[in-house]
This record gives structure tokens, C-alpha cells and sequence, in this order.
């Protein structure tokens, strides 16, 4: 399916993906990529803006048949592996998680169409007592790393600035 020259403008001007429903946990800067045919990935900065820390414990989407939070580790021989995150991703209070490709992000497996530019992901984040964020992604399979989110910080929190 095709956006809209106007859907198209929109995604455009409105980085911000989502927003809780309450705005405490807040998804900025977001985009999905195609790793190939069958995989993928979503990367985006996650700020909580809450009193308590978060922790996001699932993704659902309905472009693949398995979403999961991965990181890369280094097997201590200069060799990185990517890993399944056990236990969630915690963002304190009052700090930012930086979801980035080489880093922490959502890895999307057994997608049932490739992801294409110009398409748009939906996401399900599972913050648990936090609540649920939906955020929408545009497909960048041309971005580039160096191009990721101003504060990435891959697996480190940092504050939220205001």
C-alpha cells in the first residue's frame, strides 16, 4: 500500500512517533529498516518523562510474525553477537534509551512483506505499570547510522533535557 503525498508530508513533519497516553513515556525520531526479505529492525529514542522508571518488556507488531528487543554483545574476542534482551530495558525516571542500530533495538523476524521506503510500521511498546505506547514508523532503509537520534547513547541513559 502507497501513503498519500499528503500521508507522506505528515510522517515528514511529525518526528515524534507517539506519545503515551498520559505523556509520560514518549517515542521520538523513529524509523523501521529491512535487514533483508524477512527480517528487520526499529530504532527510535524512548524518553521517560515520568516520576518512576519504565521498563519496556514487548514489542507486537502485525508486519512480522516475531518482535523482540535485541542487543549486540561482544563475545571478548572483538566479535559482536546480537542477543535477545532478556527482562526488558529500563529507562529511569526522567531519562532517555536510545533504541540504535549496533545497539539495543527491535528486532523484527519473519516479516510478511519486505519493508519497503515510504511504507509505515506499527508498533505496540509494552511498557507494563507504565502503560502501552503505539508508534507509527516510517520504513528508511537508506538511513544511515551516523544519522540515528542527536542523543544516541546506544545502551546508556541520559537525562532528558528540557
Amino acid at each position: 500500500m502507497k501513503l498519500t503525498t499528503l500521508a507522506a508530508l505528515a510522517a515528514i513533519a511529525l518526528p515524534a512517533a507517539a506519545f503515551a497516553q498520559d505523556a509520560t513515556v514518549t517515542v521520538a525520531d523513529g524509523y523501521a529498516r529491512s535487514a533483508n526479505p524477512k527480517a528487520g529492525g526499529a530504532f527510535m529514542t524512548i524518553r521517560n518523562g515520568g516520576a518512576a522508571d519504565c521498563t519496556l518488556s514487548g514489542v507486537s507488531t502485525d508486519v512480522a510474525e516475531v518482535a523482540e528487543l535485541h542487543t549486540h554483545k561482544d563475545m571478548g574476542d572483538g566479535v559482536m553477537k546480537m542477543t535477545k534482551i532478556e527482562g526488558g530495558i529500563t529507562i529511569p525516571a526522567g531519562a532517555e534509551h536510545g533504541l540504535v542500530r549496533g545497539g539495543d533495538h527491535v528486532m523484527l523476524m519473519g516479516l510478511k512483506a519486505p519493508l519497503e521506503n515510504g511504507q509505515e510500521v506499527a508498533l505496540a511498546l509494552d511498557f507494563g505499570d507504565c502503560g502501552t505506547v503505539d508508534a507509527v514508523l516510517p520504513v528508511d532503509n537508506d538511513r544511515k547510522p551516523a544519522e540515528a537520534a542527536p542523543m544516541n547513547h546506544g545502551a546508556h541513559a541520559m537525562p532528558a533535557s528540557n
